[in-house]
């Protein structure tokens, strides 16, 4: 047998043990082989004529010498791998059972590991009469957490509406994005960092050589993503390491809604590198052999309070440039993305009126004055909401703005508004808060325990279908759903996703106009 893993001389790591045995648990039936390019797996057969494929290796493990390097094809091996188990999540700190709005469904709960270059694939059973589209998935979590095993990730109900969902995991925080001058030095493309980036390609470079064993159509992939995830996706979209891997993209939450952190500009590896050459100085390594032997425990333990991000490296992605023609593309938000309630670490102070007016003089500048006639409050209660839709309206005003540069390269763009709050009697005070839609978008509403309504199980499969469809056609209308028209510029509307289903304004008149004539950009651009 080949070896692909990492533990010994030419052995097995202890996951890739696990799956390979004939004593595995945790599948409920055995599936079909499939020949892939490294070798054969078997999946585990699900209900409604599907079957899944867990842990396949499209990576080395990226571990000792291999740590901080670009990923390298797994090796082929022989026999049959049993495909029934997650791979690990990729280095990162442990997972509270709860983390305000986020519950145990939205976070990983698997002990990480640098070994981690795992996919999942979401089929069905029987070889389709014709290729299905393929939908590969992009996790969020800030650049330092996040897996592809996420319980919310599940892709079989998207898989049973004629597409594959593939998803996989991508290395995080230090381990995904640390630039270091001798890292630099010892790279053919002189570049360092954005490893996370470079495992993305590879899983797509991986669903390009071998998604058609599986039934799907290797020429006809979106990629879609939330968060980080989303940032990720618009970074591929302009990544010339990318060109050719997929067709369509759909963004969640990301550029031109929420401020997108990077390094870029002239001299951003520079800068990259010296934040590297300061986090090796606080390990007490002075070289890279140095930094490689340091355990991956400590190496995270260093980075608490650090972040980590992309960075214009030259290589991955370049300063200035962008492919003359890019795919079809969603973008859009959900209505408390960046609003007054629950995001980030913890939730914002109550907002005072003296509050509301030291937010709005840090959105609107010098026009303050007539940010606050056209967002006026009276009491606390009116100060919370004029601050949330003030928030809202500018944020949709630069979905609109990114639009309208998009429209040039790519042949159709669809913007939305997510606004449904999921039900959750004992804590109002969430909103519609970051990553609500993904229960709706997988229509996993079932993996959640909340009090659904109808309306929650009717927008779940009218929102998956929107994504399939996309997926199938670049356009997300069909069967019977309500008419997303495309992107128009100077229209100034895109589709609200809710208890309504329709296109709305991006804001009243004059807000609308005010936040056109202000807001110079897209935000995090």
């Amino acid at each position: 047998m080949s070896c692909f893993g990492w533990r010994m001389k030419c052995g097995l790591s202890i996951f890739a043990l696990a799956v390979l045995s004939t004593g595995a648990t945790g599948a409920s039936a055995p599936g079909r082989t499939v020949r892939t390019a490294t070798g054969v797996v078997s999946g585990v057969a699900l209900r409604h004529g599907l079957e899944v494929f867990k842990g396949i290796p499209f990576a080395v493990p990226p571990v000792g010498k291999l740590r901080w390097r670009p990923p390298q094809p797994a090796a082929a091996w022989r026999g049959v791998l049993k495909a029934d188990h997650f791979g690990p999540p990729c280095m990162q700190p442990p997972a509270p059972p709860r983390v305000g709005p986020w519950t145990r469904v939205f976070n990983s709960q698997r002990p990480s590991s640098e070994n981690c270059l795992y996919l999942n694939v979401w089929t069905t059973a029987r070889p389709p009469s014709s290729p299905r589209p393929v939908m590969v998935w992009i996790y969020g979590g800030g650049f330092t957490t996040g897996a592809a095993s996420v319980t919310l990730y599940d892709g079989a109900a998207l898989a049973r509406q004629g597409v594959l969902v593939v998803s996989f995991n991508y290395r995080l925080g230090a381990f995904g994005f640390l630039a270091y001058p001798a890292l630099t030095q010892a790279s053919r493309h002189h570049s360092s960092g954005n490893y996370a980036l470079l495992d993305q390609i590879a899983a797509l470079r991986w669903v390009r050589r071998n998604i058609a064993a599986f039934g799907g159509n290797p020429h006809e992939v979106t990629i879609f993503g939330q968060s980080a995830g989303a940032g990720s996706v618009w970074l591929l979209m302009q990544s010339p390491l990318a060109g050719g891997l997929f067709e369509r993209a759909i963004i969640e939450s990301g550029p031109a809604v929420i401020p997108f952190p990077g390094i870029s500009g002239q001299g951003a590896l520079a800068a990259a590198e010296k934040q590297g050459e300061q986090f090796a100085a606080k390990l007490g390594a002075h070289s890279l052999k140095q930094l490689r032997a340091v355990p991956a425990e400590r190496i995270l333990e260093a980075s608490e309070g650090m972040r980590w991000m992309p960075i214009e490296d030259g290589w991955v992605i370049r300063p200035n440039w962008h492919p003359p023609h890019q795919a079809s593309v969603i973008n859009g938000m959900v209505a408390d993305d960046i609003g007054i309630g629950y995001y980030g670490n913890g939730p914002r102070p109550p907002v005072t009126l003296p509050v509301h007016r030291q937010r709005l003089e840090q959105l609107c500048g010098k026009q303050a004055a007539t940010c606050m006639k056209l967002y006026p409050a009276a009491n606390a209660q009116q100060a919370a909401a004029a601050l949330r839709e003030a928030l809202q309206d500018r944020a949709r005003v630069s979905l609109d703005r990114w639009a309208t540069r998009q429209i040039e390269r790519s042949p159709r763009v669809y913007l939305y508004y997510f606004d449904r709050k999921i039900p959750w009697p004992q804590h109002p005070e969430y909103g519609v808060f970051h990553s609500s839609e993904l229960p709706y978008v997988f229509d996993n509403l079932r993996l959640m325990n909340r009090p659904w309504q109808p309306v929650d199980w009717r927008l779940a499969r009218e929102i998956s279908a929107y994504w399939t469809n996309f997926a199938k056609t670049g356009s997300p209308d069909g069967g019977g759903l309500p008419i997303w028209p495309a992107f128009r510029p100077g229209k100034e509307t895109l589709m609200q996703l809710g208890v309504r289903m329709e296109p709305i304004p991006l804001a009243s008149r004059a807000r609308r106009q005010f936040w056109m004539k202000h807001s110079k950009k897209p935000l995090g651009f």
